[in-house]
């Protein structure tokens, strides 16, 4: 995908993914989302926060000192406070600008759009569609920057010794058992979340739930 492809997914994901919580009702927004310790609320708020510059992320870490999960989630708390159709219209002035939070690129804010939106659909039972092509090139973004300050704002699952395989587009990477499905799953599972391990299947599976158990 080129950069022009990137952005007219982004742009697509933000339409969808704000059409869907123009539906919610007010105790679908305070439910729990896939990331531990948000709601809808507060993944909706950050997705009205792709845009920061240096001076509004700098403010950011002043006013919420800690890691950079920390700064993330308190901002995103602060944005949350806002009513919901006003963060329904955050999210929609978003679609047609590049501009993207310093320090990152148009894949982080593709792979940002992409995985919070099933943050948000996936533990209401909803369905928001995502391109497979564009999952792919989100979840080749992440694997390659394992590792680097980006990879810090996912949550580690040992997936170390694996080969992943999209079955819905051209996609695979790593070596050992086999992990395979839709690259929505596994998207999901490459940035920490295991709502997209039922959708999998291969060698690879029964083992990464081994691993995930508790001991």
């Amino acid at each position: 995908m080129g950069d022009d492809d990137v952005w007219a997914v982004i742009d697509l994901q933000r339409r969808r993914t704000a059409d869907l919580l123009a539906g919610l009702s007010g105790e679908q927004w305070d439910h729990p989302s896939l990331c531990e310790g948000w709601t809808v609320r507060d993944v909706a708020a950050h997705l009205t926060l792709q845009q920061l510059g240096l001076g509004a992320a700098l403010l950011s870490a002043l006013r919420h000192p800690g890691g950079l999960n920390h700064v993330i989630l308190e901002s995103a708390r602060d944005r949350a406070r806002r009513p919901a159709d006003r963060l329904v219209a955050g999210i929609r002035a978003t679609v047609g600008s590049r501009r993207h939070n310093v320090g990152v690129t148009s894949l982080e804010t593709l792979t940002d759009i992409l995985v919070h939106g099933q943050d948000i659909a996936v533990p209401l039972g909803l369905e928001l569609e995502m391109p497979p092509e564009a999952a792919a090139v989100a979840a080749e973004r992440v694997r390659s920057t394992g590792g680097t300050r980006t990879a810090r704002v996912f949550r580690h699952l040992p997936l170390e010794g694996f080969r992943f395989v999209a079955t819905d587009v051209s996609w695979a990477a790593g070596e050992g058992p086999e992990i395979r499905g839709p690259a929505a799953a596994l998207l999901l599972l490459l940035t920490g979340r295991r709502a997209g391990l039922d959708r999998l299947a291969g060698d690879g599976v029964e083992m990464l739930r081994h691993r995930l158990a508790p001991a």
